[in-house]
């Protein structure tokens, strides 16, 4: 039976999710309303698998799928949402995400969805599939330069466009100070950057790391 955590910030949107799961081979662990909530509860709730609305305070979903992958968290994540542009989905399937469900069709799709994803496999509503397909099909001047990193770098990089410094960055991923150093010298040599502050000011000017 898989574990499962689900976090929404529409009380009602997890109490249906929650009835919903009720009847299927998978047992709700934990539930959250923030992503900063899951973060917090991954060690003591251990999910095999987490549900995440995209839209949360204190951190979405695509904040907590970037964090987890930046720690090398592989762990199954199904994004759940009322819509996503373009660039959100390619990035989140460029993450690792391993399920990405709409909200309207959540009653019909989401339960597929987790057993595909129990299986070990991947599900996404095909039409936002196909919207990320084009997207990454775009000249390359129409997408974002953070694409060229790994998940990990993205990782770092979201942590250093919110101000983190070097340690704080080390803490919140689990890694040592010096590892953090590495990353952030290969982030700069792919993008082509002296500084934190050119990063920044990158970040700031396209979409997002």
């Amino acid at each position: 039976m898989a574990r499962v955590l689900v976090a929404d910030d529409d009380p009602l949107t997890l109490s249906g999710i929650e009835l919903l799961l009720g009847a299927s081979n998978i047992k709700v662990v934990a539930t959250a309303s923030s992503g900063k909530e899951v973060l917090e509860s991954l060690a003591s709730s251990r999910p095999d698998i987490l549900i995440l609305d995209i839209r949360m305070p204190d951190r979405s979903g695509l904040d907590v799928l970037r964090t987890l992958r930046g720690r090398g968290d592989m762990r199954p994540i199904v994004l759940l949402t009322g819509s996503i542009d373009d660039q959100n989905a390619k990035e989140a399937i460029d993450l690792g995400v391993n399920g990405l469900v709409i909200k309207g069709s959540a009653p019909r799709d989401l339960p597929v969805c987790l057993d595909t994803v129990a299986k070990g496999r991947r599900w996404f509503d095909q039409e936002v599939m196909q919207r990320a397909m084009d997207f990454s099909q775009a000249p390359v001047a129409e997408q974002s330069p953070f694409n060229q990193l790994s998940p990990r770098e993205r990782g770092i990089a979201l942590l250093v466009q919110r101000g983190l410094r070097n340690k704080e960055i080390a803490d919140e991923l689990g890694l040592t100070e010096g590892t953090v150093k590495v990353h952030l010298h290969k982030i700069f040599e792919k993008l082509d950057l002296r500084s934190r502050t050119d990063l920044i000011l990158m970040a700031s000017s396209s979409a997002a790391p």
